[in-house]
């Protein structure tokens, strides 16, 4: 993909001026309140894995409306004390997969807490977590963007979302780890979790790395590309064209640049010029909007969705190492 979206000079200067949903965080409160008020101690046990230097446990925590979600834990074995902890979320399509896909964490020197993503694992990755049917309603184009997008309250990603929290809740509770010292992380979809978790548990979160972040300024990035996941919105309009302002205003509700102002932790992001999936001016969208100085994106020229690859992998480490020592 060549370069489609703003100039990098234009880019370092862009920001979204359109305000966030009337009753935002009243929505937010209400639904993370409710899972809250059904929640359940998690349940951990753990597994043999060919992993010597690594301890595994399968965890079952509960996300939104009190439904069970299924995650990996992995820690450094025979490490004493108190572990800083990552929560991890995953790219769209994919699920946990298995212990050994989750190294680098663990690897260096974290508890690390992999959220399986309800409903999905089908494309690229196992996932184990089912989203129930009755939560959806209405109309949808094939994939996830859609379902049940004519309204905030029945949205998947609400769900997805407060999934998210609980996982950072959960994580700041389990034995064993530094509630003090909790990161969230993820790419593409992965990344706007991990900055939808970070503003909406900002008192929880001490660093949050966003690569390639996914629904970031989502009203521009379905005008600009036609590669999926945003395409599906594109795909659903030209069916249900009278159901245009329901579709961008449930979608307004998730939009993670508005979770990213409330975000008070340090945050490293990355974009990739190239990155016709996930355009580069939502990352960017989402980076200004998080207050203070205490943030960094990786800009990636010559990349696409890949967004740096392990090369981000090795900064963010570094960044979340120096913020959190």
């Amino acid at each position: 993909m060549a370069l489609f979206d703003l100039p990098l000079a234009q880019l370092r200067d862009y920001r979204l001026d359109r305000p966030e949903p009337s009753g935002f965080d009243e929505f937010w409160d209400g639904t993370l309140a409710t899972a809250r008020r059904l929640a359940l101690p998690p349940k951990l046990h753990e597994v043999r894995t060919p992993l010597s230097g690594i301890t595994t446990y399968d965890v079952t925590f509960t996300g939104y409306a009190g439904q069970p979600i299924r995650a990996w834990l992995n820690r450094p074995s025979g490490v004493a004390g108190p572990l800083p902890v990552a929560v991890e979320f995953i790219g769209y399509g994919g699920g946990r997969g298995l212990p050994i896909d989750w190294l680098i964490w663990a690897s260096a020197g974290y508890a690390h807490l992999v959220m399986d993503t309800r409903g999905q694992g089908g494309s690229w990755r196992a996932g184990d977590t089912p989203d129930p049917d009755e939560h959806g309603a209405g109309p949808s184009t094939p994939g996830f963007l859609t379902r049940g997008v004519l309204s905030p309250e029945t949205f998947y990603y609400r769900r997805l979302i407060t999934d998210a929290v609980r996982a950072v809740e959960t994580a700041a509770e389990l034995p064993g780890v530094d509630a003090s010292r909790l990161v969230v992380t993820g790419r593409s979809q992965g990344g706007a979790l991990a900055l939808a978790a970070g503003g909406l548990a900002p008192d929880r979160v001490s660093a949050v790395v966003s690569g390639v972040p996914f629904l970031c300024d989502i009203r521009r990035a379905v005008t600009i590309t036609d590669s999926n996941p945003f395409h599906e919105v594109v795909r659903f309009l030209r069916a249900n064209p009278l159901a245009a302002e329901r579709t961008l205003d449930t979608l307004d509700h998730v939009d993670a640049v508005h979770f990213a102002r409330r975000i008070t932790a340090p945050a490293i992001l990355s974009a990739a010029l190239m990155d016709d999936v996930c355009p580069p001016s939502g990352a960017f969208a989402a980076y200004h909007a998080i207050p203070g100085d205490n943030k960094h994106i990786e800009v990636y020229e010559w990349d696409g969705h890949e967004g740096g690859r392990s090369w981000f992998d090795v900064t963010a480490l570094e960044f979340v190492d120096d913020r959190l020592s």
